[in-house]
């Protein structure tokens, strides 16, 4: 332990807010972006953090998924780039979507529906797409970046924020901003359509097709009433399957606003001969108001909820506990509580149940799911292991859970935890890529990039009375949901007839959801 916290101390005088503030400039453009440079010339490349603060909780009612499908679509490119002849294809795409709005509109008629008339519009609407590929580049916008060096060129969409990155050689970084500024500024929905099928085969290998994936929506589905968190961030089937390019452009229009989205670029660059060029490039943006702030707010929870899966499938057990979001005074307590409970070999629960009582595979806690902008849940999961149950997991999970309650943690815990957070911090600013990224969700989450620092004084402050009171606070009946997956032997196979034929059942699948009182 004093080797590593001497350790860190040096690392720490490197790596400390003052070393950084000379080394970070931030600029609120007039249109509202915000754009982070921090100087670090080790190396000749720079990395980059696109945060745009919107996620699959900011979906349109009706239109989930929609968030990471236009996520998708920011690598089909611009009205420069992807495109043959650009004037012909715009018209082309407001033809596609002419025909698909006939289309859709037919597909949802409940009464009258014609079944000549929707293949007749079916038709219409796949030769408008076919007309509209022809001005299609496949994949240009990604080809562009790699040819000059990009690596590690992807995505993500989570509950909160929408997030873009790569990196690149730093005398890249006006071809960067080039590309990066158009596809915020001038996305085109092509090939839509086609993308749609990527994202709902992604549903049906995440969700459809794992058990533990249509257990963990079904278990936010029975957590959450109000508050989309509650809807799968991959969108329901049925609404994925009728999302229109139009709903796309909608969503990008509203959320996609300079006042919306924070850059962060970490490298060898220089301040003050990059800033100018970012400007350049991404100050024409056109400006636009920032989303309304989302009204809906969970309701408190006041009864235990169950969830229960049977299906012959690996058995599971996970429950979760309402929590405040991360603005809350006492966001380190949960942090620590996390640390104590799952991080690494002398964590509680695996000590517990996977190393002493042998009954588990793998049992951790984790804090903010499924996400942090808003109210989450603090979640423990654990993994039976052959010949043992479900109920058994929930047993011992709740032993350790009354142990945080009634007795205080131990000095040699808490000290830990707060070693290996800092220790954290600091490898998350070992590399441009992670620096940018814990800079630009900083400045999104409080305004400020510094609080990434001013952490450490939060994580400090943590007593082990902080710690009991919390878990007090927080563990209690009333404000639990689990799930657990129960195994259920597959149906044997039928006698064969006489004729010869033969009877497979499929294995049987079942689901229950209750609410009860207190246990």
């Amino acid at each position: 332990m004093f080797l590593c916290v001497l350790a860190l101390g040096f690392a720490a005088n490197a790596q400390d807010l003052a070393s950084f503030e000379k080394r970070t400039t931030v600029k609120v453009l007039p249109n509202g972006l915000t754009l982070i440079v921090c100087e670090r010339p080790e190396a000749p490349v720079f990395s980059f953090y696109t945060l745009v603060d919107a996620g699959s909780a900011d979906d349109p009612q009706g239109a989930s998924g929609l968030a990471h499908m236009f996520e998708h679509m920011a690598f089909k490119g611009t009205a420069e780039i992807g495109t043959t002849n650009y004037p012909a294809e715009e018209i082309a795409l407001a033809k596609v979507e002419v025909a698909y709005a006939a289309y859709d509109a037919e597909y949802r008629k409940r009464v009258g529906q014609s079944p000549e008339k929707l293949a007749q519009l079916l038709k219409v609407f796949q030769d408008a797409q076919a007309e509209a590929q022809k001005y299609v580049i496949p994949n240009q916008f990604s080809a562009i970046a790699e040819e000059n060096g990009a690596v590690g060129i992807n995505a993500s969409t989570a509950e909160d924020p929408t997030q873009y990155f790569w990196s690149m050689p730093s005398n890249r970084l006006q071809l960067w901003a080039y590309l990066e500024s158009q596809r915020i500024g001038h996305p085109v929905e092509r090939e839509f359509y086609k993308e749609r099928n990527v994202v709902q085969e992604e549903r049906r290998m995440r969700v459809d097709s794992s058990p533990i994936g249509r257990m963990v929506e079904q278990f936010l589905a029975t957590a959450y009433v109000a508050h989309p968190y509650r809807i799968p961030g991959v969108g329901w089937e049925s609404e994925i399957s009728q999302v229109s390019a139009t709903e796309a452009t909608a969503f990008h229009e509203k959320f996609y606003v300079p006042s919306n989205i924070v850059i962060a670029v970490v490298g060898d660059i220089k301040a003050s001969e990059a800033m100018p060029v970012l400007e350049r490039y991404f100050a024409p943006i056109a400006p636009s108001p920032k989303p309304e702030p989302m009204t809906t707010v969970e309701p408190p929870q006041n009864a235990e909820k169950f969830v229960t899966i049977r299906e012959a499938t690996q058995p599971f057990y996970i429950e979760g506990y309402h929590r405040p979001d991360y603005r809350d005074p006492d966001d380190s307590v949960y942090d620590a509580i996390t640390d104590i409970f799952s991080n690494g070999r002398t964590a509680r629960l695996y000590r517990s149940l996977v190393r002493d009582q042998q009954i588990a595979a793998e049992a951790q806690g984790f804090s903010g799911f499924p996400g942090e902008k808003y109210p989450g849940l603090f979640a423990v999961y654990a993994v039976p292991l052959p010949g043992h149950t479900p109920e058994e997991m929930r047993t011992a999970i709740h032993k350790e859970l009354d142990r945080l309650k009634n007795e205080d943690i131990t000095d040699e815990e808490l000290a830990r935890f707060k070693t290996r957070a800092r220790a954290d911090l600091l490898r998350g600013l070992a590399d441009n890529q992670g620096l940018a990224h814990q800079l630009a969700e900083y400045q999104t989450r409080y305004g400020d990039w510094r609080q990434l620092f001013r952490q450490l004084n939060k994580i400090d402050a943590v007593s082990k009375a902080d710690v009991r009171r919390v878990a007090n606070k927080l563990f209690t009946d009333s404000n639990r949901t689990s799930a657990r997956i129960e195994f259920l032997p597959p149906q044997q196979k039928a006698p064969e007839k006489p004729s010869g034929t033969a009877m497979l059942t499929q294995p049987a699948a079942q689901t229950e959801q209750t609410t009860g009182g207190a246990k």
